[in-house]
C-alpha cells in the first residue's frame, strides 16, 4: 500500500521526542509504518550534573519531523485522523503567556527544560526521602532526582525568581499536547510516574507538597502542575489549533491524544503483541533503559517505582524500573578504550554504528550468538555510570570495571563491548528477581528502543536474564505506541487494549541459552552482584 492508495482519515501519526532527537512516523490503522523522519535537538550542559534543553527547539524539530514523515509516506493532511506524542520525562518551565524561562545559571530563557537525566536535585531528593512521606510508597520507597518534585524544589531554592514567575510546569509530553491544542490537561502517565499524582485516588496529596517545601503548589490547588488529569489516549481540546496545524502541516481539528513518557509508549507498542500484557515486561533500551510490568493488583517492589495506576495500560497497575544509563553506558564504556578511535573510523567506513560493527566482529568469532559471552573472558562490567535507578534507587552508584588489562587492539574492545552488554543484562536480571520476590513476576520481555535493534543484543539479554525476549514487527515500536494513542483519540479504536492488539505484532522470540552458556552467565551474574556490593561498601565506608 502506498500513500496514494489511502482513503481519507486512514492513518495516524506518532511523535517521539527522545534525548537527542524528535522523530515522527506515519502508520496505517493496522500498524504498518508508511514513512518516518528525524530531526536532531540541542542538548546543553551546565555546571555539575546540569543538562538542559529548549522547548522551542524541540517544537520546531517536532514540526520538521512530522512534515518529513508525511512527505516520505506520500500522505496528505486529509488522510491523518490523529496524532499522538511521547517524550522524555523532562521538566518544562514556562512564564506568562507560555514564554520560556531560564532554568539554570546561563540565564538563557531558551534553556527552559531541565532534562530527565539532570541530577542537580540530588540533595533535594535525599531530603525528601528522609522525611518518609506516605506518598513515597508509590515510587518504590525513594524518590529519584530524575523526578519532578525534587527538581521543582531545586528551582524554588536556587532560582526563586524563576519559580515565582512560572505560569506553568509541564512534563515534556504534556507541553507538546498543550502546544498543539491549548488544553492544559495532564496525562495520567506523566504526573503519576514523575510528579507523585495518586491516580488510583484521582488526586494530588497536598500534605506531601507542604511537607517537602512546595506548599505554594498546594495552596494554589495545583493550578501550575495540572488540575485536570486524563488517561493517555484521551482526545484533547478541539484537536489541533489553527496555529499548530499550520506548523505541523496538518488539518486544524485533527485529533490529539493525551501523551506518554517515551518509554511507556514503547511499552504500549510492544507488550500487546502477544496479547499478554500482564505477563510480559516491556523493556525499552535506549540512552537509558526502562522496565515496565503491568499487574491487576498493586505490587509494592522495593527500589522499583510504582505501583502506578493506569500509568501505561488503563485499569492496570504499573511497576517501573530501569537503568539510568544503558545505551549511554555502552557508549561511555567503549570510548574509554584505546582502540575506540580506530574502531569508530572502521565502523564509519563500513557504514555501521560502532555497536553494530563490534557486534559483527563478535558474531564472526562465535558459532552461535550465545557463545559470544565467552569473548568477555575475565572482564566484568557494572555499568552504573549514572547511578542505579533500580532496584537500589541509588543515584550515587558508579560503574565498576574488573579484569581490564593493557590490551589496545580492537579484539579487546569487542570483549569489553560484550562484557558491557552482559552487565546491562545482569542489571535487568536483578530487577526481574526483585520483582519476582515482591509478587510481580513476568514470563517474557518485549524489547524496544534504539540500542536494542541488534540480534546479538537481544540474544545476550535473553541469555543474561534467563527470559525469552520478544521483538515486534514494528521498526519503531515507540513511535507505534504514540500512533496507538492517536488511534484511540481519533476513535479508530475504542480502547488502548484494542489498539495494542490490532496494531502491534510479534516478529521473533529469542530464547535464553541452556547448558554451558547458561552456567557461565550464572557465574558472571554472581560476580556482577559481588562487584556491585563491594563498590557500595567502599563508598559507604569512605562516607563515614
Amino acid at each position: 500500500m502506498t500513500g496514494a492508495d489511502l482513503f481519507p482519515m486512514s492513518c495516524v501519526i506518532g511523535v517521539d521526542v527522545g534525548t537527542g532527537s524528535a522523530r515522527a512516523g506515519v502508520f496505517t490503522l493496522q500498524g504498518e509504518m508508511l514513512g518516518t523522519a528525524k530531526q536532531d535537538i540541542a542538548l546543553f550542559r551546565g555546571p555539575g550534573a546540569m543538562v538542559e534543553q529548549s522547548s522551542q527547539d524541540i517544537w520546531q524539530a517536532v514540526c520538521a519531523s512530522v512534515r518529513g514523515a508525511m512527505a516520505q509516506a506520500g500522505v496528505g493532511a486529509d488522510a491523518v485522523a490523529g496524532i499522538g506524542f511521547d517524550a522524555t520525562c523532562s521538566l518544562v518551565v514556562l512564564g506568562k503567556g507560555g514564554a520560556p524561562l531560564p532554568v539554570g545559571p546561563s540565564e538563557d530563557p531558551q534553556r527552559d527544560i531541565i532534562v530527565w537525566m539532570d541530577h542537580r536535585a540530588i540533595a533535594q531528593s535525599e531530603r525528601i526521602n528522609a522525611q518518609g512521606h506516605e506518598v513515597l510508597r508509590y515510587v518504590g520507597g525513594r524518590i529519584s532526582p530524575e523526578m519532578e518534585t525534587p527538581k521543582l524544589l531545586w528551582l524554588k531554592e536556587n532560582r526563586p525568581q524563576v519559580f515565582a514567575a512560572a505560569w506553568g510546569f509541564f512534563d515534556l509530553a504534556d507541553y507538546l499536547t498543550w502546544r498543539s491544542t491549548g488544553d492544559l490537561a495532564r496525562s495520567t502517565c506523566t504526573v503519576t510516574c514523575k510528579w507523585t499524582y495518586l491516580a488510583h485516588e484521582r488526586r494530588w496529596d497536598a500534605d506531601y507538597f507542604r511537607q517537602i517545601g512546595l506548599e505554594e503548589l498546594a495552596d494554589e490547588n495545583f493550578a501550575r502542575i495540572g488540575q485536570r488529569v486524563v488517561d493517555a489516549g484521551t482526545p484533547l481540546g478541539s484537536g489541533l489549533t489553527e496555529t499548530a496545524a499550520a506548523e505541523l502541516g496538518l488539518r486544524a481539528g485533527t485529533a490529539v491524544a493525551a501523551g506518554m513518557i517515551d518509554a511507556h509508549a514503547g511499552g504500549i507498542g510492544t507488550v500487546g503483541a502477544e496479547g499478554a500484557a500482564a505477563s510480559t515486561m516491556a523493556y525499552v533500551f535506549g540512552t537509558s533503559s526502562c522496565t515496565m510490568t503491568s499487574t491487576a493488583a498493586p505490587q509494592f517492589v522495593p527500589g522499583v517505582w510504582g505501583p502506578y495506576f493506569s500509568a501505561m495500560v488503563p485499569g492496570m497497575w504499573l511497576n517501573e524500573g530501569g537503568q539510568s544509563a544503558a545505551g549511554a553506558a555502552i557508549e561511555q564504556l567503549l570510548d574509554l578504550h584505546p582502540a575506540a578511535a580506530a574502531a569508530h573510523t572502521a565502523a564509519r567506513a563500513a557504514g555501521l554504528s560502532l555497536p553494530a560493527y563490534l557486534a559483527g566482529l563478535a558474531e564472526a568469532k562465535a558459532q552461535v550468538p550465545s557463545d559470544t559471552v565467552q569473548l568477555a573472558n575475565e572482564l566484568h562490567v557494572v555499568p552504573e555510570f549514572l547511578g542505579n535507578r533500580a532496584p537500589f534507587a541509588d543515584p550515587h552508584a558508579r560503574a565498576v570495571i574488573s579484569g581490564l588489562g593493557m590490551d589496545r587492539d580492537i579484539s579487546s574492545l569487542v570483549a569489553l563491548y560484550i562484557a558491557g552488554l552482559c552487565g546491562i543484562g545482569y542489571g535487568l536480571r536483578q530487577i526481574l528477581e526483585t520483582q519476582d520476590r515482591a509478587g510481580a513476576p513476568v514470563e517474557s520481555i518485549a524489547i524496544s528502543g534504539g540500542a536494542a535493534q541488534l540480534d546479538l543484543v537481544r540474544q545476550l539479554l535473553a541469555d543474561a536474564t534467563g527470559k525469552p525476549v520478544i521483538a515486534v514487527r514494528a521498526e519503531e515500536p515507540v513511535l507505534l505506541g504514540s500512533a496507538i494513542l492517536a488511534a484511540r483519540a481519533a476513535g479508530a479504536v475504542t480502547t488502548l487494549a484494542e489498539g495494542m492488539s490490532r496494531m502491534s505484532h510479534a516478529s521473533r522470540r529469542y530464547l535464553p541459552a541452556q547448558g554451558t552458556a547458561q552456567s557461565l552467565h550464572d557465574r558472571r551474574y554472581a560476580a556482577f552482584c559481588a562487584l556491585q556490593s563491594t563498590a557500595r561498601s567502599i563508598r559507604e565506608a569512605e562516607a563515614t
